[in-house]
């Protein structure tokens, strides 16, 4: 089997079993936190069949595979002998990481997990919409509540979710962080914060905030951090005898209202403040907003942090139902298609031509890695075409104020998301990412007549 082939020769590539620390993966990308990063063998691991490309990014050594990800990373699993989700698929760790290296570790060792409920719901959402919106179904049937039961019911538990993708980023029982998401959600709580007619409730004498968590995302990764630290000590200093009884116990005990009184409490200031820190680009100025958003998002998802903007937009559905920053990676997705069909015309290569065309589908489908690192990373001015269409139509979306009401993938077939009082402004938007990306690259890239269009690395482009 070739996939199989493949991952038997990445792992030797990277060093070998005993050199990978950590494996996962996100949507497109095979991620590993490898033990010494100067055995990896980066020229051999580029030439593998089902490799679209690499990059060492923040400690972090990524592989894009592209949309088969998790068929490559279910044969990677039974290489490592990793039988168990819940096993150290990791041995201890011998050098330190930054700060910013850990983060990017957490957020996308979290969130890629769990894309696809909330990929999956926020396209049901956006159907419902589009079907309100053409008067196909009325907002008052039942069919529409059940379908919003299905759309919504992702986001309204969404803590449940993250409680255990982060229980296996963090090596904590998965059912313990159930526990602790339980609590964050339970009725008490979350219907005295929805009456708004206490702000706290009192626990031996302290104060536990009154805060709606559903749908919250830093609150709960923080208080399974916080689980972490709480099993392993209680576990450590627990008799044999009683650890399968009160190990569990006390750590429940102990670590439920410290979520509940500390890291819940600061993980919604956080989520609050991150949210704030955006809109006061907005209140600065839309174009300004637009720019920076849109501008960037090509080069945070080449270096592999563009999981950071979710927590973001999560917390804007939580707070306001809705967000401005999905809209604009939307356009991003749909310059990086111009960009890349425009290379089609700059190359005579059969077999260049044919990777270009995937490639374009693919980001029109909202899977950008292949045009990134197949295409447009090899030509800085075709990266620049896709950076500037990027930018003019996300300051467009940013100026007309476009709100998607849901978590969706930014696809084109997720315009249905759309239908109604946005939806010419949507049209207009894919029309000036497009042509402009398009535009840009044509007029500005030479045409190649080699099978191989000019490279340039991504230190160049960064």
């Amino acid at each position: 089997m070739e996939e199989k082939e493949t991952v038997i020769d990445i792992i030797k590539f990277v060093g070998g079993k005993e050199n990978i620390k950590k494996a996962w993966h996100c949507m497109t990308r095979l991620r590993f936190d490898l033990y010494d990063d100067s055995l990896i063998e980066a020229n051999e691991i580029k030439q593998l069949k089902g490799v679209i490309g690499e990059q060492l990014q923040s400690d972090q050594y990524q592989i894009i595979m592209g949309t088969n990800v998790q068929k490559y990373y279910s044969i990677l699993a039974e290489e490592l002998e990793l039988e168990n989700e819940e096993d150290d698929t990791v041995y201890t760790s011998q050098k330190k990481k930054g700060l910013f290296s850990r983060l990017l570790d957490v957020v996308s060792g979290v969130f890629g997990p769990i894309v696809p409920a909330i990929a999956g719901a926020g396209m049901v959402k956006g159907i419902i919409a589009g079907l309100i919106a053409l008067k196909v179904l009325s907002l008052e049937t039942e069919t529409v509540k059940i379908l919003d039961l299905i759309a919504s019911s992702v986001f309204y538990f969404l803590p449940f979710f993250i409680a255990v993708s982060a229980s296996k980023i963090f090596k904590t029982n998965m059912y313990l962080s159930i526990a602790i998401a339980a609590g964050f959600m339970y009725p008490t709580l979350n219907d005295a914060a929805k009456l708004g007619e206490i702000s706290n409730f009192y626990f031996i004498g302290l104060p536990v905030p009154v805060i709606n968590y559903a749908g919250n995302v830093i609150p709960i990764i923080l208080s399974i951090w916080a689980l972490s630290y709480i099993q392993r000590n209680v576990d450590k200093y627990m008799p044999n005898v009683l650890k399968t009884v009160f190990t569990p116990t006390f750590t429940l005990l102990i670590g439920l209202p410290f979520a509940l009184i500390v890291t819940g409490p600061l993980g919604s200031y956080v989520g609050k403040g991150l949210a704030f820190m955006v809109d006061s680009l907005f209140d600065i100025s839309n174009i300004l907003a637009g720019v920076v958003m849109g501008g960037l998002r090509p080069l945070e998802i080449v270096f592999g942090v563009h999981h950071a903007m979710t927590p973001i937009a999560l917390q804007n559905f939580a707070d306001k139902g809705y967000d401005m920053l999905m809209p604009m990676m939307f356009m991003t997705n749909m310059a990086i298609a111009g960009a890349t069909f425009a290379m089609f015309f700059k190359t005579t290569s059969k077999s260049e031509r044919s990777i270009i065309v995937s490639a374009t589908i693919s980001a029109l489908l909202g899977i950008t890695e292949p045009a990134l690192f197949g295409v447009l990373i090899k030509n800085r001015k075709a990266f620049i075409g896709c950076m500037i269409g990027s930018a003019l139509a996300a300051t467009f979306f940013a100026v007309m104020g476009v709100k998607i009401y849901g978590y969706i993938l930014s696809s084109i077939v997720s315009l249905v998301a759309y239908v109604g009082p946005y939806f010419s402004y949507a049209l207009i938007g894919i029309a000036i990412a497009i042509v402009t990306s398009f535009l840009v690259t044509y007029f500005t890239v030479k045409s190649k007549t080699k099978n191989t269009l000019d490279t340039v690395t991504l230190k160049d482009i960064g």
